[in-house]
């Protein structure tokens, strides 16, 4: 049976699974992934956010299943979405930070896609919007198991008109192809849902099941919207930025059911990390979560995700249970009755979630690398150990405003900590002296990290890392 998946901030859509004892449909189910860019945990009206409203979120997070215990894989956009693209820790394919203009490395032919897997199946795939997996040809979507591809290879900033760095021209691609430069930004969101909804047409039209991966380029600085939206806000720029995301999400959603595949569409909503505070205006809010993006503390990686899928997720539903974005291509594989991946992954499939079946969650642990293999902490979702460190901090400084960035701070972990997150979310109360079992449990887990990956803090070279894609 074949599965059309939407996925949208950070959640995933039901379809078929493998097993007849889960089979849900006899349509094609199809999927979109909406994924942002340094949205935070607080940035829509159902999460607390003031001055502007995300009405056709809210109503999938009212009639779908919100996460509360998602995490991207790593607090930095490349590195994020190349394990959500292929269900492993970014570390253990050899991909690092966020890859500038003319990267000499980017994702491996080795590694295999969610749209090269579902291509299998049958699929028809399209990205619109951001990669960053690699700007060069080889590295590029469509060379990656996608069949269109609309967008920026990289970030929004990454552009002469940066404030602090010195970038080449951004270039527009389609396919292959460069189709400008520099492209006025204001009409990005517009042009990426344009896209969206005409790719899900002519999927529909053709009776073909697809993947749709709608990954915006905001709310990412530099912060640009239409005149639709302009102004529209108490909140300034920031707000109306997410008041026409929140727009496209409307139409998707808008022509899935005019198309008739929105009870056969699975729809999942996440962000790529958590916002970039020091922005300040321009910036999204971690919901009161500690420090922000480019930092291992539930700010920087702990992102809104919704799951949504008419008729099959009970509404309403909160799920509380241990997930990480790079759990979304095993998912979607098990719904699609796809091959998984010949390499090892590190993602779960989370059908039973999804379905409501788990009495215990399915994911244990998850380890926490940052910058080119640096292992800062492991959660099993109740408690986080943090692993001295020296980070970036957001706490420290006053932000920047109106698009200029604030100074960062620097402050270091210096011995272990342990966080009980049932409790504390925000990461402020140390309670390891009372905790020591539970301490020696997740540092065996940190142990068993460190023997597969490797560790550049602990010297630790791993057993098991493979390379990144590199340029002959």
């Amino acid at each position: 049976m074949k599965l059309n998946w939407l996925v949208a901030f950070g959640g995933v859509a039901l379809t078929a699974c493998a097993s007849d004892d889960h089979k849900v449909t006899d349509k094609p189910l199809n999927i979109v992934l909406i994924n942002l860019d340094d949205a935070g945990n607080g940035d829509f009206s159902f999460k607390g956010a003031i001055g502007y409203e995300t009405p056709n979120i809210d109503r999938l997070a009212a009639e779908g299943m919100s996460m509360t215990n998602f995490y991207a894989v790593q607090p930095i956009s490349g590195a994020s979405r190349a394990g959500l693209m292929t269900g492993c820790y970014p570390n253990r394919i050899g991909f690092a930070y966020a890859p500038n203009p003319n990267a000499k490395t980017g994702i491996s032919d080795k590694e295999e896609t969610i749209a090269e897997l579902l291509k299998e199946k049958g699929y028809g795939t399209a990205i619109f919007g951001k990669w960053h997996l690699g700007d060069a040809r080889k590295f590029l979507p469509l060379q990656h198991g996608f069949d269109e591809y609309y967008g920026l290879p990289y970030s929004n900033d990454m552009w002469p008109y940066h404030p602090q760095y010195e970038f080449p021209d951004l270039p527009l691609i389609e396919g292959n192809e460069v189709i400008g430069y520099n492209t006025d930004q204001t009409k990005l969101t517009t042009e990426y849902t344009t896209h969206a909804v005409d790719f899900i047409r002519r999927k529909v039209e053709a009776e073909q099941p697809f993947f749709l991966y709608l990954a915006h380029s905001m709310p990412h600085v530099p912060l640009a919207v239409s005149d639709k939206f302009k102004g529209k806000s108490k909140q300034g720029l920031y707000g109306d930025v997410m008041m026409e995301l929140d727009w496209s999400v409307g139409e998707v959603m808008k022509t899935l059911r005019e198309q008739g595949v929105e009870e056969n569409t699975l729809v999942v909503l996440t962000s790529d990390n958590g916002p970039w505070a020091n922005y300040g205006n321009h910036a999204g809010s971690s919901g009161g979560l500690r420090e922000a993006k480019a930092t291992t503390f539930n700010g920087g990686m702990r992102v809104p995700c919704i799951f949504y899928w008419k008729g099959k997720i009970e509404p309403g539903r909160v799920c509380n249970d241990l997930m990480s974005n790079i759990d979304l291509l095993p998912t979607f594989v098990e719904l699609a009755d796809a091959k998984m991946p010949k390499l090892p992954i590190d993602g779960l499939s989370m059908v039973p979630v999804l379905n409501g079946e788990n009495k215990e969650p399915i994911r244990k642990s998850l380890c926490i690398y940052y910058h080119k293999n640096s292992l800062e902490a492991v959660t099993d979702g109740m408690y986080k150990l943090i692993f001295p460190h020296k980070y970036v901090s957001y706490e420290t400084q006053e932000p920047g405003n109106n698009g200029q960035p604030g100074e960062l701070g620097s402050r270091e972990v210096k011995e272990c900590e342990l966080y009980d997150l049932r409790r504390d979310p925000g990461e402020r109360v140390n309670v390891i002296e009372l905790y020591p079992e539970v301490v020696k449990r997740l540092k065996s887990i940190a142990d068993d990290c460190r023997e597969d990956l490797g560790d550049d803090l602990t010297g630790k070279i791993g057993k098991n890392r493979r390379e990144p894609g590199r340029i002959d």
